[in-house]
């Protein structure tokens, strides 16, 4: 199934028989290990049989646990995930480069991350995080949010798709809706994919939630 997410090239995900464009940023919810791998792994293994630059950020679960389920779900492309394209590491790694979480410093890196990402040619890019980093880490969600909703900035137009996994069996209710307005499409429970009707665009979200884009 197509969902028309941008005026970009037109790319499978992976799971589901879905397509979408490149430019785009989905939360994804699951509730159960297999919900989870159900996007994950499918996910990284298009990206790789696409030959894009992958970034994987796990939590719940060990790298040797993914290179598991990897090759019980595909025994037979293993060395997919022995290259060069495919990054898989971990929440400090990837969210605390410089020992503190900042979203604009997140903006830097990830941008540091796709100009290194072109320099051979022009590579799709695709990334994924587990987000019950932020939770084992005690963030103050609110922080994690003006990320999220700053991404909105940072992927449109670029060959990227990110897919943010959020647990709503560890995330309680308010967090949930403040990741419905920051997500412009969804995963769902049942592995459907769609615009998100609560999305609001960054410019009014960080108005009122950021407190550096309230003094500016």
């Amino acid at each position: 199934m197509y969902c028309e997410t941008s005026n970009q090239e037109r790319i499978p995900l992976g799971f589901g028989g879905h397509e979408c464009n490149n430019g785009t940023h989905f939360c994804g919810f699951y509730q159960t290990i297999e919900e989870r791998d159900e996007i994950i792994l499918g996910y990284l293994r298009q990206g790789l049989l696409d030959k894009a630059r992958v970034l994987y950020t796990p939590t719940e679960r060990t790298k040797e646990d993914f290179l598991s389920a990897f090759a019980l779900r595909y025994p037979r492309e293993t060395k997919l995930l022995d290259n060069s394209l495919f990054t898989i590491n971990t929440a400090d790694e990837l969210y605390y480069s410089h020992g503190v979480f900042s979203p604009d410093q997140m903006m830097t890196n990830l941008g540091n991350f796709y100009i290194d990402a072109q320099k051979d040619g022009k590579k799709n890019i695709r990334t994924t995080a587990e987000m019950v980093w932020a939770l084992e880490k005690n963030l103050d969600k609110q922080q994690l949010m003006i990320y999220e909703s700053k991404l909105n900035y940072f992927i449109p137009g670029k060959k990227w798709v990110s897919i943010c996994l959020y647990n709503v069996t560890r995330f309680d209710g308010k967090t949930i809706m403040q990741v419905l307005q920051t997500h412009p499409y969804i995963i769902n429970l049942d592995g459907t994919i769609m615009k998100n009707p609560f999305f609001i665009h960054p410019d009014i979200w960080l108005a009122e939630h950021d407190p550096l884009a309230q003094k500016n």
